[in-house]
């Protein structure tokens, strides 16, 4: 016989306030200084590597020094924010980011660029563990899909304007390095007057501090006291939180769920392309600035697609979403792996084909593993190990981005960019599985709800089957 399910908050039917949206707007420009960071590499590369002579080995480094110090970032931050707060640590976040934009435009040789990529690395992923957390414990229930993937939209927001940034300053590759301290100015003012999360202060039984921040971003004392009411009946059941508890057996579906989806959306390619579109553009023909504003182009449609993705997953669910938009993915891969048979393409049609084949590519891969990876890993796991659960998501991502980011160039170099892009169509479509027994549908439950499946077994799409609508959803 299964235990109670918890009394459903009312989220569902309260509109987010003016704090709630301004809450997630702010905090997400983590994620365009996330992704403005990862996209600028791309286009400094094309002068970068003129300027210090770097082979291709050298570029990988590069680009995947941001990468390797994201892996301790994600890691770390998770333990700091269950203990210090998810503000503070976002305030903290944002002081490395421009640290370390500063340090890559002073950069006077190689190894100091690498240590500057490292620090803007420690924050990369640390932003990309405890932002989503954040804006989805203070958004209501119905719309906690939109405001978390507003961390995504930021993200592929930043890349398309570190392309443009890149197309139109050149060769000036400190100049674009260096612009990422605007927006961690930004982020840094806007923090200091944001809330803490209502829900990790209950957890740490400030329950008067939470109730106050509730009834702000609620707009509704009932809908206040109701939901913190179902957040205390979950936070009463863990008091104390350690690493160790992930390797629970009623939490490890949430760990298979999370990193799973975090690692599929770097070994399909994802990031691969958006590192070293613009280098394999210009292997393939292309001048450097044709190549720099046909990737760049690219974005601006991923950017659609974010806002698109936003709505649906709210609209038709993450599940779903994933499984119409992946199919449409290994398509373009398989497309663009026969455009590079033999000389590439060597005609005016065939490499448009191609710039429109990696557009399509990169609206329906990264249009969907982008706008899903942080907004799942942010609702799958228990409040009371959120931060280290979400700092395992935010590690399979990057882990999988570094080796992504250190073979790519090799990979092509080895097998041939058709091959390579046949091997990330195959990797696609285990992914497209995975997806569709494995990955539940989050869309509309409270995170009280999603946790409670988890404590029953009542996880995986699976385990669901046969339950009533009401339940499921």
């Amino acid at each position: 016989m299964h235990a109670a399910t918890p009394a459903s908050t009312d989220t569902s039917t309260v509109a987010p306030t003016g704090l709630v949206i301004g809450i997630a707007v702010i905090a997400a420009l983590g994620g365009l200084l996330f992704g403005y960071d990862t996209g600028i590499i791309g286009v400094a590369l094309l002068g970068l590597g003129r300027q210090f002579a770097l082979d291709d080995t050298t570029k990988q480094l590069v680009t995947g020094a941001i990468i390797f110090g994201a892996l301790f970032g994600c890691l770390a931050s998770g333990p700091f924010s269950d203990r210090l707060g998810r503000r503070r640590m976002i305030i903290f976040i944002g002081t490395l980011f421009a640290l370390g934009s500063v340090a890559s435009a002073l950069a006077p040789s190689v190894g100091w660029l690498i240590a500057a990529r490292l620090l803007l690395g420690l924050s990369a992923g640390s932003a990309t563990q405890i932002i989503p957390v954040y804006i989805a414990e203070v958004a209501p229930s119905k719309d906690r899909g939109k405001m978390v993937v507003l961390f995504q939209f930021m993200v592929v927001f930043g890349i398309t304007v570190a392309y443009f940034t890149g197309f139109v300053l050149d060769e000036h590759w400190r100049t674009m390095f260096g612009l990422g301290v605007v927006p961690a100015i930004v982020l840094l003012a806007g923090m200091i007057f944001l809330p803490e999360s209502p829900r990790w202060l209950v957890a740490e039984h400030r329950n008067d501090e939470a109730m106050k921040i509730l009834r702000r971003i609620r707009g509704s004392a009932d809908a206040a006291r109701a939901e913190i009411a179902e957040i205390q009946t979950v936070a009463q059941k863990e008091p104390t939180a350690h690493w160790k508890d992930l390797a629970k057996p009623w939490i490890r579906p949430a760990i298979v769920v999370g990193a799973g989806i975090s690692m599929f959306s770097q070994i399909t390619g994802n990031n691969a392309l958006i590192y070293y579109a613009p280098t394999i553009l210009t292997k393939a023909g292309f001048s450097d600035r044709a190549a720099v504003l046909g990737t760049g182009a690219s974005t601006v449609l991923l950017v659609v697609m974010t806002v698109i993705g936003s709505v649906l997953v709210d609209r038709i669910g993450r599940r779903t979403y994933l499984l119409w938009m992946i199919p449409g993915s290994i398509i373009a891969l398989v497309l663009m792996g026969w455009l590079f048979q033999g000389s590439g393409p060597t005609t005016d049609f065939s490499r448009g084909l191609t710039v429109a084949c990696l557009a399509a590519y990169m609206m329906l891969n990264c249009g969907s593993f982008g706008v899903c990876i942080w907004l799942i890993n942010a609702e799958v796991y228990p409040l009371f190990v959120r931060g280290k659960g979400a700092g395992v998501g935010a590690f399979s991502h990057w882990i999988f981005d570094l080796l992504v980011s250190l073979t790519t160039l090799s990979l092509v170099t080895w097998l041939g960019a058709t091959h390579t892009f046949w091997l990330y169509a195959a990797i696609s479509v285990v992914a497209l599985a995975f997806v569709y027994f494995l990955v539940p549908e989050t869309m509309g439950k409270s995170l009280e709800r999603i946790e409670h499946e988890l404590r029953e077994h009542r996880f995986y799409p699976y385990q669901q089957r046969g339950l009533p609508v009401d339940h499921q959803r």
